[in-house]
């Protein structure tokens, strides 16, 4: 089964479900909010009708949380020249960093200020409420997954040890564009993931190439904070970053990124930049003119 969000023309937004090959409208206003919903998102109330047409949207619009994996695909980490974690690499990002499966990512700075770099990546949504979960249970409460692009903002991701502040740009991470069950898509079978850069492949991995698979991430997860329907989980980006080449490249204007996982879908992002001045503050607090 497929479920998509998309956004109508008054300015609201709706859950869909693709059944016998056709889309039909949900009563709930995203992806998110129909699997909180009491009813099976298999059984949900629907239209009688095809859905009508929409723009792109995240298939989750307000998680309450998204929680990000980092250093989970070998070949990245051998590429990086680190070794295998003993625990999750986990940071977090906020609800403002999604964007369509379509969308321009609009980088405030200029290419050579920011150094943008691509990460794709599969990301789970979270289908049931989790509290100290085992990893059947974990699994067991996957709503599906879909496709992301984690991209990063290299020139403020290294400004400290803690990465946020390079991830949680608003609007610089797509998801989408479907949310796929795990009948139809299941990472243990090494669906392949990639990433093309003006139609130049730079990444390809299998995702059963995790150290971390779904079920485990999701359990870690579960043991220090609640996970909720809705919720999502990045896994990680396997090798060919560009911070990894040698000379490291990074994205420029005008650029098209195609991300795309077997089975789920495909992404594609055009990535532009404007000039602005991003007051950095002194130590002190205050802010320099």
């Amino acid at each position: 089964m497929r479920l998509r969000t998309v956004l109508s023309d008054d300015g609201g937004s709706r859950a869909d479900i693709r059944l016998d090959g056709q889309w039909y409208a949900t009563s709930a206003a995203d992806v998110g909010a129909l699997l909180r919903e009491p009813v099976p998102p298999s059984r949900p109330p629907l239209s009688t009708r095809p859905a009508a047409p929409g723009r792109a949207a995240p298939v989750v619009l307000a998680p309450s949380k998204i929680v990000c994996c980092g250093h989970n695909y070998r070949a990245h980490i051998a590429e990086l020249g680190h070794r295998e974690p003993e625990f999750p690499t986990l940071f977090a990002k906020f609800a403002d960093t999604l964007t369509a499966w379509d969308a321009d990512i609009a980088v405030p700075g200029t290419a050579e200020e920011m150094l943008v770099d691509w990460e794709a990546e599969l990301a789970i949504v979270v289908g049931a409420t989790l509290r100290h979960a085992d990893p059947e249970t974990a699994l067991a409460a996957v709503a599906g997954y879909t496709v992301a692009n984690d991209f990063s903002v290299r020139s403020w991701q290294r400004r400290t040890p803690q990465w946020l502040q390079g991830k949680a740009f608003d609007a610089t991470t797509p998801l989408g564009p479907e949310l796929v069950t795990p009948d139809e898509a299941d990472p243990r079978d090494g669906l392949r993931i990639t990433c093309r850069v003006n139609g130049v492949e730079e990444q390809t991995g299998r995702t059963d190439d995790l150290v971390f698979d779904p079920a485990t991430l999701l359990s870690y997860i579960s043991a220090f904070t609640v996970l909720r329907p809705g919720d999502v989980v990045l896994t990680g980006t396997p090798g060919g970053v560009g911070i990894a080449a040698d000379p490291p490249r990074y994205l420029r204007p005008g650029d098209v990124v195609e991300t795309e996982i077997e089975g789920i879908g495909l992404l594609r992002n055009r990535i532009t930049f404007s000039p602005t001045e991003i007051v950095p503050a002194t130590r002190d607090g205050k802010e320099s003119r």
